[in-house]
């Protein structure tokens, strides 16, 4: 069923445990990570970025191919469909009125009071519409030796300030992971995720979750994450079979075979993250 993230965030909050907020690139994607998160009964965050959207065709595209997956491939559990660092206010608002049930607004380049002034806009355009906003603190950057390459920590007063004045859902809190594909050891500030999460009270997020060590994001969950976003690890393991695919049947011209190579690759990594996240049977 489709549904925004207020519910299943909320849960997690309380049960300790994150939801998994994967992100899609095209139809076949989306069934994959649909038929293996009802096979685990998760309650799942579709995650698509402004990139992955113009690819796809656009926004109402993907609301109806999530949609009608949801109703062809008769899943249940909670799905929400997510707009994954939403770079404006009109962005959202056209996620909105296309049919997606939550939206990240990412004003997070921009000074404390423009970063505010876009979330409040936002937030009162989407709870009008039963529509969940998260909103970023801080920068998460790009990975480089382990770390942000562009490293802006979340401020403390800085998101309790932006938590009170906005009404979000859920904050994402620069807390020193990052984007892409890590060449070391993160070092997240548990302390800093604990701190945020006690005074704002609010279910934390956490970017650039694929390649960061699992004892690292099972710590993390305890210390207040409910949600960790990925991405680059399904990428990857997607792309290597699909090499592997090619250069072993270099007569297949059929996309659908080509696409499908990667089909178990990704349903292990989905297997492996929802384990290590604590959401299976939480739906």
């Amino acid at each position: 069923m489709i549904v925004n993230t207020k519910e299943m965030l909320e849960k997690a909050k309380i049960g300790k445990y994150a939801v998994p907020h994967f992100n899609i690139n095209n139809l076949e994607w989306t069934r994959y990570i649909l038929e293996e998160c009802q096979k685990k009964n998760t309650p799942v965050i579709i995650g698509v970025s402004e990139g992955a959207i113009t690819y796809m065709g656009g926004y109402h595209t993907v609301v109806g191919i999530v949609r009608n997956l949801v109703t062809d491939l008769n899943i249940t559990i909670p799905v929400a469909i997510h707009l994954d660092h939403g770079s404006s206010v009109e962005s959202c608002r056209r996620c909105i009125d296309a049919g997606f049930t939550s939206v990240m607004i990412d004003a997070s380049k921009y000074d404390l009071e423009t970063n505010i002034q876009m979330v409040k806009e936002v937030v009162e355009y989407a709870h009008l519409r039963n529509v969940t906003v998260e909103a970023e603190i801080g920068h998460v950057g790009g990975a480089e030796d382990g770390i942000q390459s562009d490293i802006a920590y979340a401020k403390l007063e800085d998101a309790i300030k932006l938590v009170k004045e906005t009404n979000i859902d859920s904050l994402a809190p620069a807390v020193g992971s990052a984007h892409g594909i890590y060449k070391g050891i993160p070092k997240i500030n548990y302390e800093l995720i604990e701190t945020i999460q006690k005074e704002t009270q609010l279910p934390l997020v956490l970017h650039g979750g694929s390649g960061i060590p699992d004892e690292i994001i099972k710590e993390s969950i305890q210390r207040g994450i409910n949600k960790l976003n990925i991405n680059t690890d399904l990428q990857i393991v997607w792309s290597k079979a699909v090499r592997t695919f090619l250069q072993e049947n270099d007569e297949v011209y059929d996309p659908r075979k080509v696409i499908k190579a990667g089909e178990l690759n990704i349903k292990e990594i989905i297997d492996k993250k929802i384990a290590l996240l604590g959401s299976e049977n939480q739906a």
